[in-house]
C-alpha cells in the first residue's frame, strides 16, 4: 500500500490560490506533472475566477465558491485520457487563476505634445498625464490572448502597451473637443471620461475593463504660460492709470534713494513714465514709437492747434504754438537756424526750412555778416 498512498499523494485534492502580491493579474496554479485528483476541491474566492485549460484550448471558467471536480461538472474534460488502475481516474489540465479586483493608480501620460488650434493663442501644443484602472472582465479571452503560458502575469507585462493606447488617444480627443487652452484643466473629468469610453473597445478586446480615466494635469508651452499670467496680472490691475501714476511715484521715490542724486532721478521719472506708456500701448492694441529719445510719446495737441518742440542748448523744450514761437523769434530767441519738430515730422529740423514757421521771419532781419 506504500506505493498505492505515495501515487495517491502525488495528486492535487485541493486547488486554490492564495495572491500575496498587489499587480498579479493571473496566475498559473503549480502541481505534481500536472494532474489533479479526480474529485478535488477547487476554490474560488471573492474577486477570482478560475480558468481551466486542456491543451491550449479554454476547457471551464469558475466562478467564486468552492467546485467539486468530476466529469460531471467539467464535461469538456470527460474525454480527457487517465489512468486506468481501478481507481477514479486523475485528470492533467492547467489551471489559471485570475484576479477580476481593480487594478488602480497606474499611469499614462501623452508620448508627445498634442496640436490644438486654439482661438486665443493659435496653435497650441499641450501634453497631458495621470492615472487609469483595470480590471479583468473576459478572464478566458484574457488568458488566451495576453497570458499564454506565463505562470505569473503582472501589470508591468502589459502597462507599457496600456499606457500607450490612452496616450494617443487623448492625443485625438483634445483636438476633437474643441476646449480652449484657457479652459482645459476644468474640463480634465470630461476629458477622463470621454477617453474612458474611446478606449472601452480595445480594452475588452484584451479582456479587459478600462474602470475609469483621470486626467491629473494640462502641460503648455513655457510662452503661453506667460501669456496667460500676463492676462491675469492685466485684469487684476484694473485702472491702468492710476497703476500707471503709482509705477511713476515709485520711480521718483526709488530715483531719490539713489546716491546718483538728479541723474538719477530723471533716469527714475524716464522708467517711470516708460514703463506706463508700455502698458497703456499693450491695453489699446499698438504703440507709436516716441521719435526723440525718451521712451515715452508726447501728449497729443489740441485739435486745431500746431504746436512745435524747440532745440534750445540741445535740450528740448515745449510744444509752444505759433503765438509763443511768434514772440521767440521777435525776442530772438527763436532762428531761422533754431531746430524744431511737431509730431508727423520724420526729423528736427531748422525753423527757417519749415513751411508754416517761415512767416515768423519776414519781418526778422538775418544775422549781421560779420566784419570783413
Amino acid at each position: 500500500m506504500a506505493l498505492w498512498d505515495k501515487l495517491m499523494g502525488e495528486l492535487v485534492d485541493i486547488v486554490e490560490w492564495l495572491d500575496d502580491t498587489n499587480d498579479t493579474l493571473a496566475y498559473r496554479f503549480e502541481r505534481y506533472q500536472n494532474e489533479i485528483k479526480y474529485g478535488a476541491k477547487l476554490v474560488v474566492r471573492e474577486g477570482q475566477v478560475a480558468v481551466f485549460i486542456n491543451e491550449g484550448k479554454l476547457a471551464d471558467v469558475f466562478r467564486p465558491g468552492t467546485h467539486e471536480l468530476t466529469t460531471q461538472n467539467l464535461p469538456i474534460l470527460a474525454t480527457l485520457k487517465g489512468w486506468k488502475y481501478g481507481f477514479n481516474s486523475p485528470f492533467k489540465a492547467e489551471v489559471y487563476f485570475c484576479s477580476t479586483r481593480k487594478f488602480t493608480d497606474l499611469k499614462w501620460g501623452t508620448p508627445g505634445p498634442a496640436m490644438m488650434r486654439d482661438r486665443d493663442f493659435g496653435v497650441v501644443r499641450a501634453t497631458a498625464f495621470g492615472l487609469y484602472a483595470i480590471r479583468v472582465k473576459d478572464a478566458g479571452t484574457f488568458v488566451k490572448d495576453l497570458v499564454g503560458t506565463d505562470n505569473r502575469f503582472t501589470t508591468a507585462e502589459i502597462q507599457e502597451n496600456l499606457r500607450g493606447k490612452i496616450g494617443l488617444r487623448i492625443k485625438e480627443v483634445m483636438p476633437e473637443l474643441g476646449i480652449p487652452v484657457l479652459d482645459l484643466e476644468a474640463k480634465v473629468t470630461e476629458l477622463g471620461s470621454r477617453l474612458r469610453d474611446r478606449l472601452a473597445g480595445e480594452f475588452e478586446g484584451m479582456g479587459l475593463e478600462l474602470v475609469e480615466v483621470q486626467v491629473q494635469d494640462i502641460g503648455l508651452p513655457e510662452e503661453v504660460e506667460k501669456a496667460i499670467d500676463k492676462r491675469g496680472a492685466m485684469a487684476a490691475i484694473g485702472n491702468l492709470q492710476a497703476y500707471t501714476q503709482y509705477e511713476t511715484a515709485s520711480a521718483i521715490r526709488d530715483a531719490a534713494n539713489n546716491p546718483g542724486g538728479a541723474a538719477g532721478a530723471a533716469v527714475g521719472i524716464g522708467a517711470g513714465v516708460a514703463m506706463g506708456a508700455q502698458m497703456m500701448n499693450a491695453m489699446t492694441g499698438g504703440a507709436a514709437a516716441a521719435p526723440f529719445g525718451a521712451g515715452a510719446a508726447a501728449p497729443p495737441p489740441i485739435p486745431g492747434a500746431v504746436a512745435f518742440h524747440v532745440a534750445v542748448n540741445g535740450q528740448q523744450t515745449g510744444p509752444f504754438d505759433l503765438a509763443a514761437l511768434q514772440q521767440q523769434a521777435a525776442s530772438g530767441n527763436l532762428t531761422r537756424a533754431s531746430l524744431v519738430w511737431k509730431a508727423g515730422m520724420a526729423q528736427w529740423a531748422k525753423a527757417g526750412e519749415v513751411p508754416e514757421l517761415a512767416p515768423l521771419f519776414a519781418s526778422v532781419p538775418p544775422p549781421v555778416p560779420p566784419a570783413s
